[in-house]
C-alpha cells in the first residue's frame, strides 16, 4: 500500500531555504604583488600573503596581440586589470616582486604606485646565472 503524500507547510519551505546566496568576498587587507616582464609578455599576478592567487591579469588577456604584448603600455593596462578588483576587496599594503628584463617593468612599477595601494618593498627576483651552463661547442667551417 503506498503511503500518504504529506504536505509541507510554508514555514518548512522557508526553513530549507539557501540563506546566503552570493559568494562571500573576502577582505584582503596585504597582499604580494608578482610581475613577470618578458620581452614579447608581461603577467602581473596578485596573491594573498599566503601565496594564493586572488587576480591576476595579462597582456594577451587583456586584448593585446603579437608584439605589441611586450610594450609598456600593456604592461601598464595589465597591471590596472589585475589591481582593480584587489583594491575594491579593500587592499591596503602590498609587497611588489619584479622578475624579468622585458620593456614593463617600469610601467607596471608606475601604474602600481598610482593605484593607490601602498607599498612596503619592491624587490628585483630576476634570475641571474652565475655563469651558467656550458656553451656548445664551436661549428668547424
Amino acid at each position: 500500500m503506498a503511503k500518504p503524500i504529506r504536505r509541507s507547510s510554508s514555514s518548512n519551505l522557508r526553513k530549507n531555504r539557501r540563506i546566503r546566496l552570493r559568494k562571500n568576498i573576502r577582505k584582503i587587507r596585504k597582499g604580494i604583488i608578482h610581475v613577470q616582464a618578458s620581452f614579447s609578455n608581461t603577467i602581473v599576478t596578485v596573491t594573498d600573503v599566503g601565496g594564493r592567487v586572488v587576480a591576476w591579469a595579462s597582456a594577451g588577456a587583456c586584448g593585446f596581440k603579437g608584439r605589441s604584448k611586450g610594450t609598456p603600455f600593456a604592461a601598464q593596462t595589465t597591471t590596472e586589470d589585475a589591481i582593480r578588483p584587489v583594491v575594491a576587496q579593500g587592499m591596503q599594503r602590498a609587497s611588489v616582486l619584479i622578475k624579468g628584463i622585458g620593456l614593463g617593468r617600469d610601467a607596471a612599477l608606475r601604474a602600481i604606485c598610482r593605484s593607490g595601494v601602498r607599498l612596503n618593498f619592491i624587490r628585483d627576483i630576476t634570475p641571474l646565472p652565475h655563469n651558467g651552463c656550458r656553451p656548445p661547442k664551436k661549428r668547424r667551417t
